[in-house]
């Protein structure tokens, strides 16, 4: 479950990025798609090693839904850290 979860944070993100750039380089979500797309490739690859084990593709638990949104959680806490240092808008001004 949390390799759809990071799946379709990484489109959205990505759809963001595009939908949004004449103001890409204001928002930083460049390094959000790209945060959120090697999460989601390194699950994909997590996923498929668990398979040849032997064990199911997908986990539909509870608990790997939280994982999910922890991972996004931590992605866009990231984002906004280096948002904040880069600070493309001037607003911090330090």
């Amino acid at each position: 479950m949390w390799l759809l979860v990071l799946n379709y944070a990484a489109i959205f993100s990505t759809l963001a990025w595009y939908a949004l750039k004449a103001n890409n380089k204001d928002y930083c979500l460049n390094y959000l798609s790209l945060m959120l797309w090697g999460a989601t490739l390194m699950a994909f690859v997590d996923h498929i090693f668990s398979y040849a084990r032997g064990e199911g593709f997908f986990e539909l638990s509870s608990d790997s839904l939280a994982l999910g949104f922890s991972l996004v959680a931590v992605a866009l806490m990231i984002w906004l850290v280096i948002l904040l240092y880069k600070d493309p808008l001037k607003v911090l001004k330090l």
